[in-house]
């Protein structure tokens, strides 16, 4: 499988403050890990552009995306808050556009065979981004962009968000709850921040809450009992994961109990399905993991999948 790899250094500029875990360590663990397992040349390498405004429009209001360029710190200003835990430096605005952009050059890429799938080494992350409001060091809904604009260029009928950050990924939710082409499965610990899950919506929204504590088995079972049969009836034409290593044993952002095995196995069904009904189409975008040791290991084993080494 020829798989791109996209990442622009303006995401290493974009910092909260002192020791906020949303950090750019992140990416530069994920890079070093890839090099040190000789994965790193394999890999089709493109820099994100920046991510043009009607695409932003299709997923957030105009206000929205107003208020975060009128409220982009200059150089020498203080970080601007846009909720307790998720601050904007005079770089963070251009980190958010290049994240979003990241994705629509994944779709593009995909759609024209120059590659199979895609990997994001993107910050900040998205899935909290709602479509009027950033929250949970999200700005943009990165998959969500990337996802409505495979919808509209390409005229697909049929796409599914596969979430297994350990928060709910609320923002995809709000942005196409009302989409009926858009399938969004979601595993997360309850009750957890965001504190937002909600009923699953047969056919549409597939919302798998795990108890503080689950582990593996968990997690599996949930994905074969409530995602797989979904998305087998479903039959989406592409795939986009929102890709959070949070839910890993180490990281102590919640109390999920995954490991590396885990995501490598949610990652071959997940290729699987794209096998059967995507022509293999898959855009993953990095959203959490926070312990930089565990994320690099799991986003590495993610990685091999996509380029079909397991």
């Amino acid at each position: 499988m020829k798989t791109a790899y996209i990442t622009h250094p303006d995401c290493l500029k974009h910092e909260m403050t002192k020791g906020h875990p949303e950090e750019p360590a992140r990416i530069i663990a994920i890079q070093e890990q890839l090099q040190s397992r000789q994965l790193w040349d394999f890999l089709e390498h493109f820099e994100a552009p920046t991510v043009d405004r009607q695409a932003l429009l299709r997923v957030h209001t105009e206000r929205h995306i107003d208020h975060l360029f009128k409220n982009s710190p200059l150089p020498g200003q203080p970080l601007f808050h846009t909720d307790p835990d998720t601050f904007m430096n005079e770089h963070s605005l251009d980190a958010a556009l290049k994240a979003a952009g990241a994705g629509v050059m994944a779709v593009d890429l995909i759609m024209e065979k120059k590659v199979d799938n895609a990997f994001c080494a993107v910050r900040p992350p998205g899935h909290h981004a709602e479509r009027n409001q950033a929250m949970g060091f999200c700005f943009f809904n990165n998959i969500a962009v990337a996802a409505a604009h495979a919808l509209e260029k390409y005229h697909l009928e049929r796409v599914a968000i596969i979430d297994f950050d350990v928060h709910h990924g609320n923002g995809s939710e709000d942005i196409f709850e009302n989409d009926e082409r858009v399938m969004v499965c979601s595993s997360y610990e309850h009750p957890l921040y965001p504190y937002s899950g909600r009923p699953t919506v047969p056919g549409h929204l597939i919302n798998c809450p795990l108890s503080p504590g689950s582990a593996g088995p968990e997690f599996r079972m949930a994905v074969q009992k409530e995602w797989l049969p979904a998305l087998e009836a479903f039959q989406p034409q592409f795939i986009f994961i929102s890709a959070g290593f949070d839910a890993h044993w180490q990281d102590d952002m919640a109390q999920l109990q995954l490991n590396e095995s885990d995501y490598r196995w949610v990652t071959q069904k997940t290729a699987q399905i794209a096998h059967r009904y995507a022509d293999d189409r898959i855009v993953s975008m990095l959203e959490g993991g926070y312990v930089v040791d565990a994320l690099a290991r799991s986003a590495e084993q993610h990685i091999r999948v996509l380029m079909g080494l397991d």
